[in-house]
């Protein structure tokens, strides 16, 4: 199902193809379905210990969208608990690697460091983030958790979460740029900037 955009919001739905990511542009507001995998540092590691191995991953990497999360305990009829995202930069090490092996957008907090943003030009992906801090916000838009691979890592397992319409920001895109630093651009006082791109506070 092509992106779609309604009243100033963009729909998706994974697994993602190339033509969905590169409709998505920096600063974009998206509102993600289907399935995303839920891992972090702990379980990419060993992800990508398996594919070394040569082993099948526990999931379809190929179109794949990952969120950086551990959700807390899940209490007595709740899906998920509190799912907020982890911090991206966390998972830089491991990105390009994913990215290469078909993984087409990470949600997280936080900045990118330049090896992710190259690797997402290179391989056609994107970074996206979430609500920062709302984390009980975010498991609304959770309707079905389910531990996939490595149970034994508690919080850090993989998990398939399936997703209905769940809020995200595209900050790096496909095309090499990033709403971070095009957001902060007009408050910076930068004398290396051309005088066009300056606004001076104070």
């Amino acid at each position: 199902m092509p992106v779609e955009e309604r009243e100033g919001k963009k729909y998706v739905r994974t697994p993602l193809s190339e033509e969905d990511v590169r409709a998505l542009s920096a600063g974009d507001v998206v509102l993600i379905s289907g399935t995303v995998y839920a891992a972090r540092d702990a379980a990419h590691k060993r992800l990508l210990e398996m594919a070394d191995r040569g082993e099948p991953l526990p999931f379809p990497v190929q179109g794949s969208i990952v969120y950086y999360v551990g959700p807390t305990p899940t209490r007595p009829g709740e899906v998920t608990g509190s799912a907020g995202p982890t911090t991206s930069g966390r998972m830089d090490r491991y990105t390009p690697r994913m990215l290469e092996m078909g993984m087409k957008g990470m949600i997280g907090k936080g900045s990118r460091g330049p090896g992710v943003r190259e690797a997402l030009r290179e391989h056609v992906g994107v970074y996206m983030a979430a609500l920062g801090g709302g984390g009980a916000l975010s498991a609304l838009s959770i309707k079905r958790s389910e531990i996939v691979a490595f149970e034994e890592l508690g919080p850090e397992a993989v998990r398939a979460m399936e997703f209905e319409e769940f809020p995200a920001w595209v900050i790096n895109d496909c095309e090499g740029r990033d709403y971070y630093s095009e957001a902060m651009l007009p408050w910076r006082r930068d004398e290396a900037l051309p005088e066009e791109m300056r606004i001076v506070k104070g």
